[in-house]
């Protein structure tokens, strides 16, 4: 098996394409469905009817989720480079091919989606373009195929390309020891911890015994699958579940590594090295660096025997604040702390070159100020506060604290502006997610946490937590939606109970597609029922939208969608609509046409203008 992956700027047709090649549907957190737009890593099953089969990473194409794709990035083999025909490249689309270069990719293949939108001398002029901004990349002179996942037409095309591309690729290494960088962990009732990610080398079999690093823990693995499918022993290059009980979930992260014992943890690595052309003069000897290894995102600092003042590949020491495990060879690739620009990739050397001394030259004035910070911990001051400690001026206090933001050591806190102590700020942020994966693992049906729940359980001051979670949020490392924190990597899931007692009150009835359930009845049931949960369940359907209230009514999730489509499409055709035609198309009274009509004109949506509704300017 080998690994297909997906890349291109949001909003292209990724998670379409992946749909259309193998019927299923790679986003799979409620939020992606609703909100159209893939957030985390999506996976897929691509089988030939020869036996040739391949794994499908699709990867989310926001710039603000680069962290996620990164972290699939890793395994790919072959590329589907994703270009909306009606669009044409864009800037996620180049940054993705920047990224991809540095990495695993052997082959890549073009794919124009959305062909049924533009005429072929349109599709000519993006093909031509796209083969402009890609030359000196992995996508070079690669094959350009246009699709439509609406028509199928070149889906057959694709289809035999990819499989030719397939059977040309090389095997990973069999005979090297196993090497799995874990990027899902969950519980599964009656089997215990799960953990998925790419297998990048040797091989994995039931009752083999293997290492979780950094941590050290050694597991031995009951079974194991591949996309569903059962096997005794899983060949690198496969997409892999494996079952490792005695271990809780609460002790392993996305980034941590599945491996052979013959691996060891490390925080320093010999490197081959390849900067951008365009970051060049950004670059310092010891630069604040985000690196991302296999599917972890780790801290640290790169640092150069002299400053590259070309593209040209050198040697380097990549320093980390969190040890881990790699192979001879493998890729890895660099960003900057703030702004988040991409530095270069290379290989990771293992072996007994000699090691510079770790960074630790801090002149005076950042000593002053780190010192400062550090003494306080978790109390956040404002610039004039932090001089007057460090017998410094302001002036050179803001200097001196753009530094230590980008490698780490302080945070800045909104509202008022502040900074405060970054590995004070970071502890708290690991002891709020350990809370929130138990909170999930005891509730999945629930959010997560709420500020004051978080706050009781770290025994902080809920206004300042609240600032440091913000700040965490903003870089994407924490997610909170509904007033609830949890986990990026979190999707709630209600109890087959729960679900069963919820349908009882909307009943789809194929006749009346869009009759709501009554909103009284359903809260009066939760109030009285006995069934654990309930009320935090229903909080979780109606923040994720799968259950919408509307006047005294509820609704499903996908009954307000399909009224909205219909309602949508009549605009856009006709301008303008009154509450008879709505009520008319819809199929429904006045009785509901009423309340949806202002649910829409609330949610921005409509306007109104007398007894008429328009599309709102967007």
């Amino acid at each position: 098996m080998h690994i297909i992956g997906t890349a291109g700027h949001v909003d292209h047709g990724k998670s379409s394409l992946v749909r259309a090649l193998t019927g299923t549907n790679p986003d799979r957190w409620i939020e992606e469905q609703l909100r159209g737009m893939t957030l985390d890593l999506g996976f897929a099953h691509l089988r030939f009817p020869d036996g040739v089969d391949a794994g499908i990473v699709d990867v989310p194409g926001h710039e603000r989720f680069l962290h996620n794709m990164l972290a699939g990035a890793a395994g790919m083999e072959l590329l589907l480079l994703v270009v909306a025909a009606n669009e044409g490249p864009r800037p996620q689309t180049l940054e993705h091919l920047a990224i991809l270069d540095y990495l695993n990719v052997k082959q890549a293949i073009i794919v124009l989606t959305k062909s049924d939108l533009v005429d072929r001398e349109e599709l000519g002029f993006v093909e031509e373009l796209v083969r402009e901004q890609t030359r000196g990349t992995i996508a070079a002179d690669a094959r350009a195929i246009a699709v439509s996942a609406t028509t199928g037409a070149g889906l057959d095309e694709l289809r035999d390309a990819i499989h030719a591309a397939l059977v040309a690729l090389p095997m990973r290494a069999p005979n090297a020891p196993a090497f799995l960088p874990i990027d899902r962990v969950f519980a599964l009732a009656g089997h215990g911890t799960i953990v998925t990610g790419t297998l990048m080398q040797g091989k994995i079999a039931v009752g083999d015994s293997l290492t979780l690093q950094p941590s050290g823990t050694v597991v031995r693995v009951r079974s194991l699958q591949v996309f569903g499918e059962k096997r005794d022993a899983i060949d690198g290059g496969a997409r892999v579940a494996a079952n490792i009980p005695g271990v809780d979930v609460a002790d392993i992260v996305r980034g941590d590594v599945l491996a052979a014992p013959e691996f060891a943890a490390s925080d320093r690595f010999r490197v081959r090295f390849t900067p951008r052309a365009n970051i060049l003069a950004t670059l310092r000897r010891r630069q604040p660096v985000r690196a991302y290894v296999g599917s972890a995102e780790l801290l640290g600092t790169l640092v150069f025997a002299v400053v590259p003042t070309t593209t040209e590949t050198l040697d380097a020491q990549l320093f980390l604040r969190r040890p881990t495990i790699a192979f001879p060879g493998e890729t890895y690739v660099l960003r900057r702390l703030s702004p988040k620009d991409l530095l270069g990739g290379g290989t990771l050397e293992l072996g007994d070159a000699p090691l510079v001394a770790a960074p630790s030259d801090d002149s005076p004035d950042v000593a002053a100020v780190a010192r400062a910070l550090r003494e306080t911990r978790l109390v956040a001051r404002p610039i004039k506060e932090i001089s007057a400690v460090a017998n410094l001026r302001e002036e050179r206090v803001d200097e001196i604290l753009t530094d230590l933001l980008a490698d780490g050591r302080a945070r800045k806190l909104a509202k008022p502006v502040a900074f405060i102590d970054g590995s004070a700020t970071d502890a708290v942020l690991t002891r709020a997610l350990d809370a929130l994966i138990l909170k999930h693992a005891a509730e999945p049906w629930s959010l997560g946490l709420t500020s004051l729940g978080l706050a009781r359980l770290l025994t902080l001051d809920e206004t300042l937590l609240v600032r440091i979670l913000a700040s965490y949020v903003e870089d994407a490392r924490l997610a909170y939606r509904a007033g609830y924190y949890a986990t990026l990597a979190f999707t709630p899931r209600l109890s087959e109970e729960q679900r069963a007692f919820f349908d009882r009150f909307v009943v789809l009835d194929p006749l009346q597609p869009y009759l709501p359930g009554s909103l009284e009845a359903l809260v009066g049931e939760v109030k009285r029922t006995k069934l654990p949960g309930v009320s935090q369940a229903l909080d979780t359907l109606v923040a994720t939208g799968a259950l919408v209230k509307v006047g005294d009514s509820i609704y499903r999730g996908t009954q307000v969608a399909d009224v909205r489509g219909k309602l949508e499409a009549h605009l856009r055709k006709e301008k303008q609509i009154t509450m008879a035609q709505f009520r008319d198309i819809v199929g429904t009274s006045r009785k509901f046409a009423v309340p949806l009509l202002e649910f829409f004109d609330a949610t921005g949506v409509t306007v109104r203008s007398g007894d008429l509704r328009m599309l709102r300017a967007r």
